[in-house]
């Protein structure tokens, strides 16, 4: 395949009618952010183990009411003024 030769000015995704790539957008707001690669792939890592944790507590918290309550019994309807 051939590359097509750019202007000087032109920079990669800004070509005449053509909208930028979101993955160009992301990675220019982390540059000005400051954030390098590095940093953004331990904070993805940081927030996917969070909510693994907050995963695996919601189960826990369900198999422990599951237990917890005898079965058919169930909470009762009250009025509120």
């Amino acid at each position: 395949m051939r590359r097509e030769k750019r202007a000087a000015g032109e920079a990669k995704g800004e070509r005449e009618g053509e909208p930028k790539k979101a993955c160009c957008m992301v990675s220019e707001m982390l540059e000005e952010a400051g954030i390098d690669r590095a940093r953004a792939r331990q904070i993805r890592r940081q927030v996917l183990e969070g909510v693994i944790l907050m995963c695996q507590w919601q189960l826990q918290r369900m198999e422990e009411r599951r237990e917890g309550s005898p079965p058919g019994r169930r909470g009762r309807k009250i009025d509120v003024e």
